[in-house]
């Protein structure tokens, strides 16, 4: 099965997402793109025990420095989904990247073109 998804669209693989800290979305942020989510294991599946959870909370934290700052938070976002779930990311994706081309083009860092990162 071949998914497909915006071209603009930068993947980011790390082993859980546990491990994507709130400086990693900021980061991506600030060089370029304009939104950022992060796709993880489902609530209670996390081959790490609780590392879903963490990215949860870290997002919701990243939000909460972007509506501090006046930046829309929808440009980042949580997404829980299993492997088998191939079809839905590609949805998501999509979504996502609609979500961030109506939101327009993040005014900060480096980049100039619409892009959404995902880890």
């Amino acid at each position: 099965m071949r998914l497909s998804y915006p071209a603009n669209v930068r993947i980011v693989i790390v082993p859980c997402t546990g491990r994507v800290a709130a400086v990693h979305l900021l980061k991506t942020l600030e060089k370029g793109a304009d939104g950022v989510f992060v796709a993880g294991c489902l609530e209670g599946d996390c081959h790490y025990q609780s590392g879903n959870v963490r990215a949860r909370k870290r997002v919701a934290y990243v939000q909460q420095i972007l509506k501090s700052i006046g930046v829309d938070p929808e440009r980042v976002a949580m997404y829980n989904l299993s492997a088998g779930m191939g079809p839905r990311f590609a949805e998501i994706v999509r979504e996502m990247t609609e979500k961030v081309r109506q939101l327009g083009p993040l005014k900060v860092g480096a980049g100039a073109k619409a892009k959404t990162a995902v880890a």
